[in-house]
């Protein structure tokens, strides 16, 4: 006698792989401002011309919320959970991705969300 498969349904599977980030865990989810998918960097890599430079305006490391003005004076609402607002204190130097929601902090690179 063989064991029976176990079918997952797609809604079990998403209720699995929710984001541990709110418990203080490894983030599982690669929604917008989550973990960076190795294929969001990839494809942000590869579209060079929409990158652009800003500077971080403010941050709130605890609320993962900062604010990125860019060089044109466009500023953008940011969240993330991955601890970008720590990397990047009020007056650092980034470059976000506005298409793919990544921004870069020196190498770092993180996903973020529009808020």
């Amino acid at each position: 006698m063989s064991t029976p498969l176990n079918r997952l349904s797609p809604t079990s599977v998403r209720e699995r792989s929710a984001c541990m980030c709110a418990q203080g865990d490894g983030c599982s989810s690669f929604a917008p401002g989550h973990a960076l998918h190795l294929i969001q960097a990839r494809i942000a890599s590869a579209t060079p011309a929409e990158w652009v430079d800003g500077i971080v305006e403010s941050a709130d490391a605890a609320g993962g919320e900062l604010v990125v003005r860019t060089l044109d004076g466009d500023a953008h609402a940011l969240w993330n959970s991955a601890g970008a607002a720590l990397e990047a204190a009020p007056g650092t130097p980034v470059a976000l991705h506005i298409r793919y929601g990544v921004l870069a902090v020196g190498r770092t690179q993180f996903n973020v969300a529009a808020i």
